[in-house]
């Protein structure tokens, strides 16, 4: 029937290569990427070898079919569904009534059109290159003797991470999958929730090394056609050995590089993307990532949780006003400390100052010096248990918390209100929604810190106005980072300081002059408002 063969050597299998034949076949693939598949498979085989040499995992199958037609399959192990291809494509050319039709087949152009093999996916190549290409990708190609084209077949399979619950967006109420490493498995949720012809998926391949398939996902007729340009031009600039995560498209594609604050979101939650999609904004679904790119942000969406849309708009209102104003402390919270006990004591009430100044009479630093040392000590604690395994990193950051802080002030290096206050504004940071939005305000709290140590209140109030000043002139894809307060639009903050009943929100919220920025939002009856 056949034999199967693995490249484990340039000079295994069927064909024997000399040294000096090898080298000059390297050098004359390395010349012509784009050399046409020969109609000898012999030739074909010899090549792929010389390509593939010492790529183990590449399997080789060759079989004839009534010693009239002679095939070589050619496929990666492990990344294809070794069941559906015994089943649609081995057992059909081998065992099944196919050979009889073969007959009259002339190319692997008519295998496809004739739809004698039950596969969903396949299409034809003409070169080298492109065959090696589908190949990396999942795919199997079959090459057919006598014939200068190659089919490819996706058949991507292999062990898969399941759909899970989000480990990063957490929420009480809603759906509780996520996206996965499988781009196709992403896409796919997304199609589920927009059922709609109009949602469209662009493919583009990034990656000089790893040839990283990219999605480019948008509404048509939604999306605001300036920024999908963009995006499309961006990913096209990208010039890079490998793409391995999501991270590496979001620091080519930003506005601003040197900016503290993200200019790209990102989720692993398929119904916020799907959201995203539906305001008009553009998402890209990277393969190998459960992470997926949305822009364009805003500092707005930034603040905004899952359960902002899934609970009623009286909660969900109320709980949004208690993370801005545990955003702000924050960044400010042992900064307003620090300043008020240095510099202006008069400012706080005569009882607390003199309980503070009790307790810093035996700290040999003074309160800034106290606030970096414990702020540092909490950003170690933070690290490890992010690094540390599940099962203990939660319990080695409460436990060294707990006895490094009282440590610390029985040993008289930090006293007990600076505790307080450093474990406030930990708490304070774990309320935004998006860690790297988190991150931002960690930086940025070191710097008001150091201002407040310098100069007081008047410190603090001339980083918040840089700050001020930096967002607003921040772009994301040319859209205003602080969009629709500055500029300010009267008609989109249905969903910026509160959230209005999903039936008065009328409009997409940070839709400026596109196509199409009203929104369906009928069937709330008259009196019942």
């Amino acid at each position: 029937m056949g034999k199967t063969v693995t490249n484990n050597s340039c000079a295994h299998g069927n064909i024997t290569i000399g040294v000096n034949r090898m080298k000059k076949l390297k050098n004359k693939t390395i010349v012509r990427d784009s050399e046409p598949i020969a109609s000898n498979l012999l030739e074909v085989e010899s090549s792929l070898r010389i390509r593939l040499c010492d790529c183990s995992d590449i399997v080789f199958r060759t079989f004839e079919i009534r010693r009239k037609v002679k095939f070589m399959l050619v496929f990666v192990d492990g990344m294809v569904d070794t069941k559906t291809l015994d089943e649609s494509l081995l057992k059909p050319l081998i065992y099944y009534d196919l050979p009889h039709r073969l007959d009259g087949i002339r190319s692997l152009k008519d295998v496809v059109q004739g739809e004698l093999l039950p596969v969903a996916q396949a299409k034809t190549v003409s070169t080298m290159n492109d065959a090696i290409k589908e190949l990396l990708k999942a795919g199997v190609v079959v090459f057919l003797d006598g014939e200068r084209t190659a089919l490819a077949i996706n058949m991507q399979g292999g062990q898969e991470r399941a759909i899970e619950e989000s480990t990063s967006e957490g929420n009480i109420r809603g759906p509780k999958d996520s996206f996965t490493e499988i781009l196709r498995t992403n896409t796919t949720l997304l199609r589920r929730r927009i059922r709609n012809p109009a949602l469209k998926v662009e493919s583009k391949t990034v990656g000089e090394m790893t040839n990283t398939d990219i999605a480019i996902v948008y509404v048509a007729g939604v999306v605001d056609e300036s920024v999908l340009e963009q995006v499309r031009q961006r990913i096209d600039r990208i010039n890079i050995d490998g793409i391995l995560e999501a991270g590496y498209i979001e620091e080519f594609i930003e506005d601003s590089s040197f900016s503290p604050f993200p200019q790209v979101l990102n989720t692993e939650r398929p119904d916020v993307a799907a959201s995203s999609l539906l305001e008009g904004k553009v998402a890209i679904v990277i393969d190998g990532t459960p992470f997926v790119l949305i822009v364009p942000m805003t500092f707005w969406a930034a603040m905004q949780a899952p359960d902002d849309h899934s609970e009623r708009f009286l909660y969900a209102t109320a709980i949004r006003w208690i993370r801005f104003i545990l955003v702000f402390l924050s960044l400010t919270f042992p900064s307003f400390y620090v300043a008020a006990s240095t510099f202006h004591p008069e400012m706080i009430p005569y009882r607390l100052m003199l309980s503070i100044a009790n307790a810093r009479e035996v700290i040999p630093f003074p309160a800034v010096i106290e606030a970096f040392v414990m702020e540092f000590m909490f950003e170690c604690l933070r690290e490890a248990g992010v690094r540390l395994p599940k099962s203990v990193g939660s319990a080695v950051t409460c436990v060294g918390s707990i006895v490094i802080g009282q440590a610390a002030v029985d040993a008289g290096i930090v006293s007990a209100p600076m505790v307080i206050v450093v474990s406030v504004t930990g708490i304070a940071s774990f309320t935004v929604p998006r860690y790297s939005f988190g991150t931002s305000m960690r930086l940025l709290r070191f710097g008001v810190l150091f201002m407040a140590g310098w100069l007081g209140f008047f410190g603090i109030a001339v980083c918040l106005i840089f700050i001020l000043c930096h967002l607003v002139t921040l772009e994301s894809f040319g859209i205003p980072y602080m969009l629709p307060v500055a500029p300010a639009h009267a008609s989109m903050f249905k969903d910026v300081f509160i959230r209005v009943p999903r039936w008065k929100m009328n409009s997409r919220t940070f839709a400026v002059g596109w196509t199409n920025s009203r929104r369906k939002y009928s069937g709330k009856g008259h009196g019942e408002t």
